[in-house]
């Protein structure tokens, strides 16, 4: 039997993109995603719920989204569903969270600069080799390539 993850996502920045690099050398943007949903109740009241999803980007892709996007951007993620697991250092106990690799990045909204947009000043630093960064493991990002997602 075969195995299908794929998400897509549509819903605003919750905080800026964290973009670190890799000893290699591989971009990776850490993002905070809320995404929205609005429904109507028995009573007849409007009722509102909100998801919030970690997605990790990596490569070409996550430079951009660390220039480009800010806290509250619109943004379309479409990528797989990723357990993390790990045993907790203070109380021992087994922790797990469910996030997102991003595989395709779609910038929604205003383009940057436009009124309400990003601010155009870039702010993508390469920090010092030494900075520590989480190595991903074998295929966990998509392959890198030179096309700009907007």
């Amino acid at each position: 039997m075969a195995s299908f993850n794929k998400v897509i996502l549509v819903g605003n920045l919750t905080r800026d993109p964290e973009l670190r690099y890799t000893p290699k050398g591989t971009a990776i943007a850490k993002i905070g995603l809320a995404v929205n949903r609005v429904w109507t109740n028995e009573a007849g009241e409007k009722k509102e719920e909100v998801t919030f999803v970690d997605v990790d980007v990596f490569g070409r892709t996550a430079e951009n989204v660390g220039q480009y996007m800010r806290k509250g951007r619109p943004i379309l993620v479409e990528g797989r569903l990723r357990l993390d697991q790990w045993d907790d250092k203070q109380t021992g106990q087994k922790r797990s969270r469910l996030g997102v690799v991003a595989e395709t990045v779609q910038f929604l909204g205003s383009p940057a600069g436009a009124e309400g947009g990003a601010p155009t000043a870039p702010r993508v630093a390469r920090p010092a080799a030494s900075a520590p960064a989480a190595e991903p493991v074998e295929g966990d990002g998509p392959p890198e390539s030179d096309d700009v997602p907007f």
